[in-house]
C-alpha cells in the first residue's frame, strides 16, 4: 500500500525528510478496525516526531488525524461494522495514518459526522479530543452548563486546538472566551470561531486582559509558550483559577501560582492509548458527541487548507507550514 514516512531526522527542506513508501497492509488486532484512509490532517506532533524521534532503521509512518471507511474488523470488535465511515486520532505508539490503510483500536474511533466530507472530518479528532479533555476533564468545566459564568483565556486561538476550544466553550458553557492572536487574519478567524474578545499575544497580556476582563480570568487553556506567559497568567488569574497546558517546555516556575492557589493541569490526548487505561473508550464517546454537535450545526470543521493527495511532497509542505507558525486552523490532505 502507499504510505509516507521517514528514515532519518532531517530538516523539512531536505527531500528525504519524508519519503513515499510501499508497505504491507496492516493486519487488524482483536479490537482493531482496518480503515481505508480517505483524508488526513497534520499536527505539530508530526513534525516534532520527524525532527526528534529516531525511527530505529525502519520507516516510521506519522499521522494522527484521519477519516475513512472501515474495510475489516478484528474478532473482538463490537462498536463498528465494515462500511462505517469513521474519524479518529489513533495512538502515538503505533504506526500513524499517513497510509492508504491503517489499523486502529476501535475504542479511539468515532463515527464521522454525517454532514462533513472526509476532508472536513479529518481536521477534527486530535484537536477536538484535546479541547474536550482539557475543558471538561482537566479544568472540570460542566458540559452543557450554559449558566456557568467566568472567563476563559485561550492562547493561539486561531490554531488547530485553540479554534476548537473556543467553539466548545462557546457552545457548551456560559464562559466569556478571550482568544489571543498576532495577525489580523488570525484574529478574524478566532472571532469567527466564537471568541468574544481577541488580544495580541505579542504585547503584554495583563494590561489587555484588564481591559476586556476587568473581573479577572478564571481559566486558561494554554496551547503555546506557557513558560513565557506563566507570570502573566499568575497575575491575571483570580484566586483558585486554573491553567491547562498542552505545549512542551523544559522548566516552569510554578511557584508563582501558589499565592492564589492556582491549579496547573497537563493535557495529552495520547495518555489513554499510551497507558491502555481502563477508560480508553471515553475517546470513542467524545468523538461521537463531537460528531452529534457538528451534525446539529453547533460546531464547525476547522479545516482551512487542503494540499492535495497524501504524498511525501505534499506532506513536506504541510510540515513546513506548521513549522513556520503561520498556519490558521488545520491543514489537510485528501486521497492517494
Amino acid at each position: 500500500m502507499p504510505a509516507v514516512g521517514y528514515l532519518a531526522n532531517l530538516p523539512v527542506e531536505d527531500p528525504e525528510s519524508l519519503l513515499d513508501l510501499e508497505l504491507p497492509v496492516p493486519q487488524p488486532g482483536p479490537r482493531d478496525l482496518l480503515v481505508q484512509v480517505e483524508a488526513i490532517a497534520v499536527n505539530p506532533v508530526d513534525y516534532k516526531i520527524r525532527q526528534n524521534a529516531d525511527p530505529g532503521g525502519e520507516p516510521r509512518v506519522l499521522g494522527w488525524d484521519a477519516a475513512g471507511t472501515v474495510v475489516a474488523v478484528g474478532a473482538e470488535v463490537t462498536l463498528f461494522e465494515v462500511g462505517d465511515e469513521v474519524y479518529y486520532a489513533g495512538a502515538l505508539d503505533r504506526p500513524g495514518a499517513n497510509s492508504r490503510f491503517h489499523a486502529v483500536d476501535e475504542r479511539l474511533v468515532g463515527l464521522k459526522p454525517a454532514t462533513l466530507t472526509f476532508t472536513e472530518a479529518a481536521a477534527l479528532p486530535l484537536t477536538a479530543l484535546t479541547a474536550w479533555e482539557g475543558l471538561f476533564e482537566r479544568l472540570g468545566l460542566r458540559y452543557g452548563a450554559l449558566d456557568e459564568t467566568g472567563t476563559l483565556l485561550v492562547t493561539a486561538a486561531a490554531g488547530g486546538v485553540g479554534s476548537i476550544v473556543i467553539q466548545l466553550a462557546r457552545t457548551l458553557t456560559g464562559l466569556t472566551v478571550i482568544g489571543t492572536a498576532s495577525r489580523p487574519e488570525s484574529a478574524a478567524y478566532a472571532r469567527r470561531m466564537g471568541a468574544h474578545h481577541v488580544i495580541d499575544h505579542r504585547r503584554p497580556l495583563v494590561e489587555q486582559l484588564t481591559e476586556v476582563a476587568p473581573g479577572g480570568v478564571d481559566h486558561v487553556f494554554s496551547t503555546a509558550a506557557t513558560d513565557r506567559y506563566l507570570a502573566a497568567y499568575a497575575e491575571a488569574l483570580n484566586p483558585f483559577g486554573q491553567i491547562v497546558a498542552i505545549d512542551d517546555f523544559d522548566t516552569l516556575a510554578i511557584g508563582a501560582l501558589k499565592p492564589k492557589s492556582i491549579s496547573f493541569h497537563w493535557e495529552l490526548m495520547y495518555t489513554r492509548s499510551m497507558f491502555r487505561t481502563a477508560d480508553q473508550q471515553m475517546q470513542h464517546h467524545i468523538l461521537d458527541r463531537v460528531a452529534r454537535l457538528v451534525d446539529a450545526g453547533l460546531l464547525t470543521t476547522t479545516a482551512t487548507r487542503d494540499l492535495g493527495p497524501v504524498n511525501a511532497a505534499n506532506l513536506r509542505e504541510a510540515h513546513r507550514l506548521l513549522e513556520s507558525g503561520s498556519a490558521i486552523g488545520k491543514t489537510t490532505l485528501t486521497g492517494f
